[in-house]
């Protein structure tokens, strides 16, 4: 066999020895790369701690969603629009309480301690409950069945400058015993009182909206307490206008407002059922027509107990 056929041999036994050793070695080193990779990768699944779920649980009624109430700091109303998850929940809960017209449910809002409360209630916790419960009563539960409290703390769950679900739900049970005892007399005088000086609302020309001062505001809750404690009483909301214009349309327009004064009150926590609109258009002046001043004190809308 001559020199350059054992050379060719030699080269060919190299190259299989080298590959042999290739595989067995290099490839399971790096075979065993990517498993140390996997190893070090972090899971998949991370912890949101500030998942707040909407809870209402107790006295034989259950129901949680992933869904929540938020609200933006210093700000005592919900942000809009509410999921429909919640509103699922909220439905149910009106079926249970109508079912179990002695049962209560108490919302207790929170506010962190370095919240400013603008308000006209105590605290912004306070707030932020009422605006719950006004919220619940737009979707047709009894203001009757539904308390509030409200609770300052050091911190709650966040988003940036949004509040999680800042908001607890215990149930109750309504007390006869317990029930406010003011005596007949003294919600008469109160009627009187809300009768004799009427929460009036005044409207721009062909417009129907209004910002309520502090007078005003506790007029509205005077109406609220009254209706709350004496029950079979309702509400009357008339709308009136000026004269200028055709008569039909001032008709409609006074009915506007006073279906818009409706909804202010509903939002207050008055029951829808429990308010009773209508209109006298430019029948009833109170000012002169003839004058800016005039017309503008006959735009308004009289709310007094019925």
């Amino acid at each position: 066999m001559s020199k350059k056929i054992f050379y060719l041999l030699g080269i060919a036994l190299v190259i299989i020895l080298g590959t042999i050793l290739y595989i067995k070695f290099c490839c399971n080193c790096d075979a065993a790369q990517p498993n140390a990779a996997v190893e070090k990768a972090p899971p998949t699944a991370i912890k949101n701690d500030n998942f707040v779920p909407f809870i209402i649980n107790g006295s034989g009624f259950e129901f949680q969603t992933n869904d929540n109430f938020k609200f933006l700091k210093n700000n005592p109303a919900a942000i809009q629009p509410i999921s429909d998850s919640i509103s699922i929940g909220i439905e149910k809960l009106k079926t249970f309480l109508l079912s179990n017209p002695k049962q209560k449910v108490t919302i207790t809002g929170y506010a962190t301690s370095d919240e400013t409360n603008t308000t006209k209630f105590e605290n912004l916790g306070l707030a932020r409950a009422n605006d719950v419960k006004n919220y619940f009563i737009s979707k047709g539960l009894a203001s009757s069945q539904l308390d509030t409290k409200g609770e300052i703390i050091n911190s709650w769950k966040t988003n940036a400058d949004t509040l999680i679900g800042p908001v607890e739900y215990e149930f109750g049970t309504i007390d006869a015993a317990s029930a406010d005892t003011t005596s007949t007399d003294e919600w008469s005088a109160l009627k009187e009182k809300i009768n004799a000086n009427p929460l009036i609302l005044h409207f721009n020309t062909n417009k129907s909206s209004f910002n309520l001062n502090e007078e005003e505001q506790q007029k509205v809750a005077d109406i609220s307490k009254y209706l709350k404690n004496v029950k079979n009483t309702s509400v009357l909301v008339v709308g009136h206008s000026d004269n200028v214009g055709n008569r039909d349309l001032n008709i409609e327009l006074a009915q506007k407002r006073a279906d818009f004064s409706k909804n202010y009150l509903i939002k207050n926590g008055i029951e829808a059922s429990r308010i009773e609109t209508e209109s006298k258009g430019p029948d009833e002046p109170i000012g002169d027509n003839t004058t800016a001043e005039g017309k503008a004190s006959n735009r308004r809308t009289v709310i007094t107990i019925k």
